[in-house]
């Protein structure tokens, strides 16, 4: 079987240090946090998150997931990245999005929605250049740098993994750009497998290596003995989050059920090509720490 690695998100803004550490202890291979400035609910910022998690850790990779990207100075995200390399010692990954579907956040730090595209590409060129030149000069639309360099250098050579989040075209044709991961989220196997192929025809378009791509997914997961309410609980949980009806989605979009039934859609995202999956819990915070367990005992073990 291809090795295929597995991962696990903070579930909320507190005990991140207790909660990273059992899932290292899990064996999950990586750890992921996203962010917003306001959301729905409470929301915590990736860097910060993920450095407690990195004090608190040993083995298990640090994921942004995601950096919402457009809201940011390109250098100062720069600098944190190579920050949280360093103090990781070489456990960072960088995934970003571009983000809007809440558009107060992008009012309150004076970024135009409409501008989030442009900004996140022209971001992705400079942060790739400050992690691995010194003096970087540029001269765009948003980012000015003269000759400036970010110090310490991130540990990773020639730089932490930069992984895209998304599900639309230009999402698809930034990864063959800037990244080296995929990691679309509320996404069916079936779009897995045709944004994989796209994303491959587009990075030989672009003259890059297409065998050290990786295709990621990030889904939402409740599993529970009892199918309907593994069911019930991501349909509960994502409807809150995120402001609207998930009872028909959730079966579309995320792994819920028994952890028979989780492990069979799990096999059809494997079978559309993911070599990278994102099982974040979507549950009760009561049964956060028992659907992460099962998780990582029941259903991930398969796959091994």
């Amino acid at each position: 079987m291809a090795n295929i690695e597995f991962g696990t998100a903070l579930p909320g803004t507190d005990k991140t240090a207790e909660f990273a550490r059992r899932a290292e202890e899990l064996g999950f291979d990586y750890l992921g946090c996203g962010e917003h400035v306001m959301f729905h609910g409470p929301v915590g910022n990736t860097f910060i998150s993920l450095s407690v998690a990195a004090g608190a850790t040993h083995k298990i990779k640090l994921i942004s997931s995601i950096v919402l990207l457009p809201l940011y100075p390109a250098a100062l995200v720069a600098k944190m990245g190579s920050a949280l390399d360093v103090a990781s010692n070489g456990r960072y990954n960088f995934g970003v999005g571009i983000g809007g579907e809440f558009p107060k956040e992008f009012e309150a730090c004076g970024v135009p929605v409409k501008q989030r595209g442009s900004r996140t590409n022209e971001a992705l060129e400079v942060i790739s250049r400050l992690w691995t030149e010194q003096k970087v000069s540029f001269a765009g639309r948003y980012t000015t740098l003269n000759e400036v360099t970010i110090e310490p250098a991130p540990v990773q050579k020639p730089r932490p993994p930069i992984w895209v989040a998304g599900r639309k075209d230009p999402a698809m044709r930034r990864t063959a750009t800037y990244a080296d991961g995929w990691l679309p989220y509320m996404y069916t196997p079936e779009q897995l497998h045709d944004s994989i192929e796209k994303i491959t025809a587009y990075r030989r378009e672009a003259g890059r290596d297409v065998e050290s791509f990786i295709p990621g997914v990030f889904i939402f997961t409740a599993t529970h003995a009892d199918g309907d309410t593994g069911r019930e609980m991501v349909a509960t949980r994502l409807g809150r989050q995120y402001a609207q009806d998930f009872s028909k989605l959730a079966g579309k979009y995320a792994l819920a059920g028994t952890p028979e039934d989780c492990r069979k859609r799990l096999q059809e995202y494997i079978d559309a090509g993911a070599k990278m999956v994102m099982l974040p819990s979507a549950c009760p915070a009561d049964y956060i720490e028992e659907n992460t367990r099962l998780i990582a005992q029941e259903i991930i073990p398969a796959f091994r």
